[in-house]
């Protein structure tokens, strides 16, 4: 299996996450595993279009498929996701910081006017 670095899974999970669809048959395997047919159910879809989506997820590592006969299971694999939030946690970081500035100026500059 060749490995992938940490750029490109992130890219795949980033793109993965951009379609609606994707993020909710995600927020429906944080409630546990599911077939694909009833993953699909709710969907205006085809079952070939909902498995389309399922592809790109699994691409991504997002999900793991068990099959069963004819049946194929799927269950959340939220490792990537952790990856996303991780780096996305750097810039909240960064945002905060600069709020916690922002509010320093408008208190310093408040004070001031006071005098």
């Amino acid at each position: 299996m060749v490995e992938r670095s940490k750029g490109v899974r992130l890219d795949d999970t980033y793109a993965a996450l951009a379609h609606p669809v994707r993020r909710e048959l995600l927020t429906r395997l944080r409630e546990g595993s599911g077939t694909v047919t009833g993953l699909a159910e709710p969907f205006d879809l085809s079952l070939w279009a909902v498995s389309k989506h399922i592809s790109v997820l699994e691409d991504a590592s997002l999900l793991r498929r068990r099959i069963e006969g004819r049946e194929h299971h799927l269950s959340l694999e939220p490792a990537p996701l952790g990856e996303a939030s991780a780096w996305l946690q750097t810039y909240r970081e960064f945002w905060e910081g600069r709020l916690d500035d922002l509010e320093g100026l408008l208190r310093g500059s408040r004070g001031r006017r006071r005098r």
